[in-house]
Formats: C-alpha cells, structure tokens, sequence
C-alpha cells in the first residue's frame, strides 16, 4: 500500500512494498508517467529475466512533483546473472555521461542496490531513503519481481 505523502511531498521514510498494479494506480496520474512506466516496465522484464527479484523506485517519480525527469531504480543483485544481464540489455552497465544512454531508452536510471553511491559509504538503498535537498529520511517504493 502506498501510504500518502508528508508535507514535503515525499512518502513517510521507510520501505513500502508495492505490486506493479498498486504503482501504476498509485503514481501513474499523467500521461507524462505512464509514459515513463512504459520504460521501466521494459526494464523491469529485463531484470526478471536474468534473475533479479526486486527493485526499489525512488527520485522524484514517487514524490507529489506532476512532472518527474525520470525513474530511478536500485536493483537487487543476489541472484541475477550479470553475464546474461548484459547480454540481454548491456545499456545497465554503461554508466557514461551519467547514464544517459539508460535514461533516453527507459527513461530511468539503474543502480545496483548494494554499491557505494557516494563517498561514505552509503549504498544506493540507504542513499535513495534520504532526501538531497533536506537531508531528511523519506520512503521509497519496493517492488518483487
């Protein structure tokens, strides 16, 4: 269940699980975010078939903001077979030009959820629960592939 956002726009900190379902009704409220679902969905197939079994969505996409840039995705990497990732969709380890090539096929941004994501160690699930501009704790959404 996707709980309601506090009044900085963000969701509560912690983890909410999610089905696929319960995201589109939840966060699909534009034709702009369904669009930008389109591709993650995409995305997600990918993950799934090499074995990866769940994602946590974070940035501005599950934030109150009408019009997000793009999706950011951490990935779970126990269990995912990195060598057929890359075969299935080797645009998930081109990090060039901050992942450009990533954001203009799904409109998303990738990262695997247990890597550094700065200079202190934090890896990505930790990084993307903090909000940049407060530095507050803020909820993400977890989806089970």
């Amino acid at each position: 269940m996707i709980p309601p956002f506090n009044e900085e726009g963000n969701l509560p900190p912690g983890i909410h699980q999610v089905n696929w379902e319960e995201f589109v009704i939840g966060f699909g409220t534009t034709s702009h975010r369904l669009q930008l679902m389109d591709g993650l969905k995409a995305a997600l197939d990918c993950f799934k078939r090499a074995g990866c079994k769940r994602v946590y969505i974070n940035g501005s996409f599950v934030t109150k903001k009408q019009i997000p840039n793009d999706i950011d995705v951490a990935w779970e990497p126990f269990g995912v077979d990195l060598h057929l990732l890359r075969v299935i969709e080797p645009i998930f380890f081109d990090f060039n030009n901050f992942r450009e090539a990533q954001k203009e096929k799904f409109g998303c941004e990738f990262f695997p959820a247990s890597i550094n994501a700065n200079r202190a160690g934090d890896t990505f699930l930790h990084f993307f629960q903090i909000d940049k501009n407060t530095g507050n704790q803020k909820g993400i959404i977890v989806i089970d592939l």
